[in-house]
């Protein structure tokens, strides 16, 4: 017996694990051969506070004590760059005020990133406040506190069957049963199906697929300090990544819960519009993969009891912002959990509250 059985070993379900493990018996219980597999191991791993809806921007400002000082900090410098081609000024104007950045010359952008085409990069925005997340510690230091704690982690338990027992639920796996008076919900991808299992409504929650390729660095260059760069719109970005760069066609489309993988044709889409922007072209990809960024209906994250029951919790919807709300979100959640005062305000509270989805 359990007091809480946490489904999902991604950021989300691991980080709130450990953030209960101290006050609660524990298990946390993922499908996979190891912790952050899916989505949250193939992540951008960007700390960017202004980036998100108003709700999402709450919970990663409110993140940046814990990114900067927990266990000796876990950013390191990165940056970043908005460019726009002729015909996107009021929309650059736009991301440029969103994000916080200010506008630079495209002398100033090359300098930062030399391979920029000054015959279609028109404009171009950059700040400093952006950090690479160093993911695998802080993932490792999560599951590393949970332990500690005497809570417990199983891999390898893909969650079969939720029923309801006297003491709360009895959650199978096709080895073992376990019994809690709480599950928290954190399954990324497959968070409906979870509620389903349950016997309860699902929210509408939507894995959308993003593709990404690792490229050589361009022209031989040194990109270590490049910072990251996007398009106007997020129509692609990159980012350096272990001497090479990352690029991304953003794109946003509709998958069912799945390990999933990059799509050719809107991969080779992405690094066109982004050749478009460098006079580098892409020779060669070294590799590419893809990830599910899973979001509710109304883009908000998801934290709290489901309406129709006080012992199932939702912990959902952090499409491709977990990382960077972790910290925050995971405090909210656990504070929520055990009835604790919440240091985040009351409007966001109200904003990822599973109940707004009720009739």
């Amino acid at each position: 017996m359990h007091d809480i059985i946490v489904i999902g070993g991604g950021i989300a379900g691991i980080s709130v694990a450990a953030r209960l493990a101290p006050q609660a018996k524990v298990l946390l219980l993922e499908a996979e051969e190891s912790l952050a597999y899916h989505a949250s191991g193939r992540s951008a791993a960007l700390y960017e506070s202004n980036y998100g809806l108003a709700s999402t921007v709450a919970l990663s400002k409110a993140s940046a004590n814990y990114f900067h000082k927990a266990n000796g900090g876990y950013l390191t410098p990165r940056g970043l760059m908005v460019l726009g081609q002729p015909d996107e000024y009021q929309a650059f104007l736009s991301d440029t005020k969103t994000l916080g950045l200010e506008q630079i010359s495209i002398t100033e952008a090359q300098a930062l990133v030399p391979i920029l085409n000054p015959d279609t990069v028109s404009h171009a925005s950059y700040h400093t406040s952006a950090w690479d997340i160093d993911t695998d510690r802080m993932v490792q230091d999560f599951a590393r506190n949970i332990r500690a704690e005497g809570g417990r982690i199983v891999l390898r338990s893909p969650v079969i069957a939720l029923e309801r027992s006297s003491k709360g639920w009895i959650v199978s796996t096709p080895n073992a049963h376990f019994e809690a008076a709480l599950v928290v919900n954190a399954a990324g991808a497959w968070v409906d199906n979870l509620a389903k299992l349950a016997g309860l409504s699902p929210l509408g929650f939507t894995p959308l697929r993003r593709s990404m390729a690792r490229i050589p660095a361009p022209g031989g260059h040194d990109v270590a300090t490049w910072p990251m760069f996007f398009g106007v719109g997020e129509q692609w970005y990159a980012k350096p990544d272990a001497g090479a760069l990352i690029v991304s066609p953003a794109e946003e489309d509709a998958m069912p819960p799945m390990d999933a993988w990059a799509d050719d044709m809107v991969l080779a889409e992405g690094l066109a519009r982004y050749e478009a922007m460098v006079t580098e072209p892409v020779s060669r990809l070294e590799a590419n993969w893809a990830g599910l960024r899973t979001f509710s209906p109304d883009r908000h994250l998801t934290i709290g009891f489901h309406g129709e029951d006080p012992s199932f919790f939702w912990f959902a919807g952090q499409g491709g912002y977990g990382f960077q709300t972790a910290p925050a979100a995971s405090q909210l959640a656990a504070d929520l959990i055990l009835g604790r005062a919440s240091d985040i305000d009351a409007a966001t509270r109200a904003a990822l509250n599973p109940r707004r989805f009720l009739p």
